[in-house]
């Protein structure tokens, strides 16, 4: 398997240096770890994806990311500062878009202004800023019309659109991604691509992006990772040199899968060596 290495002498936005983690004391002390040995440097504007079997502490990793979790051992810097509890400089978007019912689509979207800092405190003063702000962001993603429906009233796409969005209005540096699009058809799913590659390449924020799609860690990042079974640790590290702006008829050239080829066959290879070792245990 090719080796975890970043010779980039670079900047580095993200930088995990030799971190464990085990979620209590009690398994800290049995040596049971969740995720171990993490070393990951990320430049400035880069765009990663990790994949790997369940279980495997891609969440986990995303935890300490944001400064949700703290590492029972080693050092994580992001934009140059220690991370000591939860970043304000980041924002996330998840699997289900857990948008308020009872609030409009913009309303959703201004959630984070309303009660993060420095935008709280302004917010009443600044407001039909900070709506115009929204309103511009939906109409990107192609949500113009529907800024005051609620949403009962979308598509679970424009759902999630509405998710990117609000993870997005505070202007974060980091936009933490754990399987975003998991729950949609497979149009939506290439349609919803497009619209993030745009994003990002328009604002360069830095993206970390959870994923069991292949094909998505293929068609949207710089390098992807695979994590392996639990104790999750980073086995691969695949730099994706196919050319940028990339279109989705990417996706259907030989060049491309077999990149997800050959990252599917790291992630069998893996389940195989769980499944035998399982099996020596019984």
């Amino acid at each position: 398997m090719a080796a975890v290495a970043d010779a980039d002498p670079g900047s580095h936005f993200v930088d995990f240096r030799d971190v464990w983690l085990a979620y209590n004391d009690e398994l800290l002390a049995q040596n049971h770890f969740a995720v171990e040995a993490i070393d990951l440097k990320v430049r400035q504007g880069e765009f990663i994806a990790i994949v790997g079997p369940s279980g495997c502490g891609k969440s986990t990793f995303m935890k300490l990311t944001t400064g949700l979790k703290m590492p029972s051992m080693g050092r994580i810097l992001i934009d140059g500062q220690p991370v000591t509890g939860p970043l304000k400089i980041s924002g996330m978007a998840f699997q289900a878009p857990s948008l308020l019912p009872w609030r409009t689509t913009v309303d959703n979207v201004l959630l984070p202004l309303e009660i993060v800092e420095p935008y709280r405190s302004s917010f009443k003063a600044r407001r039909k800023e900070y709506e115009e702000r929204a309103r511009k962001l939906l109409q990107k993603v192609g949500l113009g019309g529907y800024e005051d429906k609620f949403p009962w009233q979308l598509s679970g796409g424009m759902q999630q659109r509405a998710s990117i969005c609000r993870a997005l209005i505070h202007e974060p540096k980091m936009l933490l991604l754990d399987e975003p699009f998991g729950a949609l058809d497979a149009f939506t799913r290439e349609e919803l691509w497009c619209i993030l590659r745009d994003l990002w390449t328009e604002q360069k924020f830095n993206v970390i992006l959870v994923t069991h799609d292949l094909r998505e860690s293929v068609f949207l990042a710089d390098t992807v990772y695979v994590m392996s079974k639990s104790p999750g640790r980073f086995v691969v590290r695949r730099e994706i040199e196919l050319p940028r702006p990339r279109d989705l008829e990417l996706t259907y050239t030989k060049e491309f899968s077999d990149i997800v080829h050959e990252l599917r066959g790291h992630i069998g290879a893996m389940r195989k060596q769980g499944h035998e070792a399982a099996g020596a245990v019984q």
